[in-house]
């Protein structure tokens, strides 16, 4: 009796168990992101990118300002990218700011040559 019993134990508990089958790996896929989604992502991202350039040229152009350093070509581009901005031309904003910040830093750089030869 006993042999029986503890055949019908182990089927038991075998039928009982679950089988041991990988499950399946739960994968983070990200949904599919829409065209619209993504153009409206780096039209902010251009937005951010050229509000911090003209924040940048403002100070450049302050700072060649204060130490009578300041090119016209930089106060024009800096008025420039600040009009590009205000019409949301995020590039052409970002190209006058780069363009207003490198004429600051020359204009900035002309004073540690002497004046007249």
């Amino acid at each position: 009796m006993r042999l029986g019993s503890l055949a019908i134990a182990l089927a038991a508990a075998a039928c009982a168990t679950p089988e041991t089958a990988p499950a399946p790996a739960a994968q983070a896929v990200s949904p599919p992101v829409a065209p619209e989604q993504e153009r409206a992502a780096r039209r902010l991202q251009q937005a951010a990118e050229a509000r911090a350039l003209v924040a940048q040229a403002e100070t450049d152009v302050q700072r060649a300002r204060a130490k009578r350093a300041l090119w016209l070509p930089a106060w024009e581009d800096l008025l420039a990218a600040r009009d590009s901005l205000a019409a949301n031309d995020f590039a052409k904003a970002s190209e006058r700011a780069r363009l207003a910040s490198e004429l600051s830093q020359l204009g900035l750089e002309q004073l540690a040559y002497p004046a007249v030869k």
